[in-house]
């Protein structure tokens, strides 16, 4: 059973009830409840492909709050309650969805140490998998979602998820936050794509969330495995620039955009090892969508 199967009622009484919304995430299962009622469509509509689980031990619960009654029409803002503790400073209220997201990926970041990390976009076609290890602004987001939209699927736009048992990488389809500029980008590159409402002026400049296809969530259990490592970059103007990388070069890259690398130490060093053994390493860097997803479908 999906979220789409549940009516509006439903949904909002799964929400604001104590036993909250079961989601299932990608390896994760969460729990949310909220009584801000406009994030209720905005579930509906970017969450609808999640599936319903029942799990009795839940990875995070979160809750998603709305101001105290004397904030209600000064200012509003929202809170995003982790285990009953707020982590996070208040968002503006029209934040809603941005403090949830940006709240789920804390709690991966921070308690999900059994996996290797990576600052990563990952996307497959098949077992085999492009990972796309960059910094923020380097256009990693766009890039994977202009790849989606071009008969790859999404395990990733953020973390990219290596199992240290095999090396496998696990899918956790979420939403991606596309912004600023790269929106229309994107809605010239792909009109399919689906878009949630633009949040202006957030602390990552205005950002719109792009929902994952129903394919992509469908296989959450299909792990890939890496066959190249791209290391993106976005240049206005810049030609379109494909280069090989020496192993040493990209170890180091990637190594550097983990988040938990020197938590697990020696595992880390194996993961980072194995996966560059095993890829074909290349930098891009790319100033239109078009030429850029061309040059990877020639590639691989």
């Amino acid at each position: 059973m999906i979220l789409a199967n549940l009516t509006t009622a439903d949904l909002t009484e799964r929400l604001t009830s104590r036993a909250g919304l079961a989601l299932g995430i990608g390896p994760f299962h969460l729990r949310l409840t909220s009584d801000v009622a406009a994030i209720t469509p905005l579930l509906q509509q970017l969450y609808r492909h999640y599936p319903l689980t029942d799990q009795v031990i839940r990875d995070f619960h979160l809750h998603l709050s709305g101001s105290a009654l004397h904030r209600r029409w000064l200012r509003p803002q929202v809170q995003l309650l982790v285990d009953g503790r707020a982590p996070f400073e208040p968002l503006p209220a029209a934040h809603h969805l941005p403090a949830l997201e940006w709240g789920m990926n804390w709690c991966i970041a921070l308690r999900c140490n059994h996996l290797l990390m990576l600052h990563a976009a990952v996307v497959a076609r098949g077992e085999h998998a492009i990972v796309l290890p960059a910094w923020p602004g380097h256009g990693k987001s766009t890039l994977c979602a202009a790849l989606i939209h071009s008969g790859w699927r999404l395990l990733s736009d953020e973390f990219g998820l290596v199992r240290p048992a095999d090396g496998a990488l696990l899918p956790l389809p979420r939403l991606i936050p596309i912004k600023n500029a790269a929106v229309t980008a994107l809605q010239t590159f792909a009109p399919s794509a689906e878009f949630g409402p633009t949040f202006y002026a957030t602390r990552k400049g205005d950002l719109a969330h792009l929902c994952p296809p129903g394919e992509s969530i469908a296989q959450s259990d299909q792990i890939a495995r890496p066959r190249w490592l791209i290391f993106p970059r976005w240049q206005a103007g810049a030609a379109l620039n494909l280069q090989p990388v020496s192993p040493t070069q990209a170890f180091l890259r990637v190594a550097t955009n983990a988040f938990n690398y020197e938590t697990l130490g020696g595992s880390a060093f194996t993961l980072v090892t194995e996966m560059v053994r095993s890829c074909n390493c290349y930098s891009l860097t790319y100033s239109a969508l078009p030429a850029a997803v061309a040059a990877l479908e020639t590639l691989t």
